[in-house]
């Protein structure tokens, strides 16, 4: 997802896209709902302009507002098909621009969004920081990244039982590698961005939504 370095991992996470996107939709609707709907719910306070990073199959679409300008954008043209569907028969009139795209290298301008969601797709990121960063840019001052993730914890008992069960959330695609201190560090690397809330959302302790602000 990050530029030419890295186009043998975007080719491979296209192929598994591609094999994930007839099934996606059923093996997570219910279980990611909780943490999507907030996290749709946080960006539309914060402006009606709101870019989705890793759009998907469109699972979050319908959680926005009415009165949201919602683009997203996704590696995978196969995930986009099954978020166009969504779009046309749920007429989803709130949702513009639904385009694959690199998440490293956005095609936008700066200060274009007042929101920036990234639905359980940051930990997939080769370069997750560098995401970030582009993200950073097309943000408006005063917006916040909204980030909703299997994060691993950084200490205490939770990290213990996150490393005896790592050997099976990996064959489902999640790790433990990925800490909340990453998005704190990324964030202590830029004066204008400061994450102001970490919250557990279901299933309690082991999905989180994380928001980063950005400075007026």
């Amino acid at each position: 997802m990050c530029g030419m370095a890295v186009q043998y991992d975007l080719e491979g996470q296209k192929r598994a896209y591609a094999k994930w996107a007839p099934i996606y939709d059923k093996v997570y609707v219910k279980l990611l709902a909780d943490a999507q709907r907030k996290a749709a719910t946080a960006a539309a306070a914060c402006g009606s302009d709101i870019l989705e990073v890793g759009v998907g199959t469109g699972l979050v679409l319908p959680y926005y507002p009415p009165h949201c300008r919602v683009t997203g954008i996704d590696l995978s043209f196969d995930m986009l098909e099954k978020a166009m569907e969504k779009k046309v028969d749920r007429k989803l009139s709130h949702v513009g621009l639904l385009a694959s795209m690199d998440a490293c290298a956005l095609g936008f301008p700066d200060a274009r969004f007042d929101a920036i969601t990234v639905p359980f797709v940051i930990t997939l990121v080769p370069n997750p920081e560098k995401a970030l960063d582009e993200m950073r840019r097309v943000l408006k001052p005063g917006g916040e990244i909204i980030i909703a993730s299997k994060l691993g914890a950084d200490a205490g008992p939770t990290m213990h039982v996150e490393s005896m069960l790592a050997p099976m959330m990996k064959k489902v695609g999640w790790s433990i590698a990925f800490k909340a201190s990453r998005l704190r560090n990324w964030a202590a690397t830029h004066p204008d961005m400061s994450v102001i809330d970490i919250s557990p959302v279901f299933p309690v302790g082991f999905f989180k939504m994380v928001r980063i602000k950005k400075a007026r």
